[in-house]
């Protein structure tokens, strides 16, 4: 069983947490950011994060960069860290919808793979 850890802005929180769900019921073991949803304060939060991208065990992280209002695919710097460091670490890098375009160098040049919304195309 493929162990994908999700990441993504706690503004789309519901959606991570529905795609969890979705994810278990395909055969995957999907991580939430369980301590960002719980709220608890970001130091602790990406902490227990990062550890959950570094594990051995994970083989990618899953990136929910929905259109944040008028700004498409969109990723925080929270999250860009979250790549950043699931690269350094050889992860596979899923992003859920289509490159961000500020991000655009970096996400192509780490080899990031977009779904375009569809996670038929998870592929290890």
């Amino acid at each position: 069983m493929e162990k994908i850890v999700l990441c993504g802005s706690m503004k789309f929180k519901n959606d991570i947490i529905k795609l969890s769900k979705i994810l278990q019921e395909k055969g995957f073991d999907a991580l939430l950011p369980i301590e960002c949803i719980k709220g608890l304060p970001k130091e602790i939060a990406s902490r227990a994060h990062f550890k959950r991208i570094v594990d051995q065990d994970t083989s990618a992280i899953l990136v929910i960069n929905r259109d944040k209002g008028d700004i498409k695919n969109y990723i925080g710097p929270n999250t860009f860290a979250e790549i950043a460091f699931a690269f350094y670490h050889n992860k596979k890098i899923f992003l859920l919808q289509n490159m961000y375009e500020p991000y655009k160098d970096e996400l192509t040049g780490w080899n990031c793979i977009c779904l375009n919304n569809n996670i038929d195309n998870i592929d290890f």
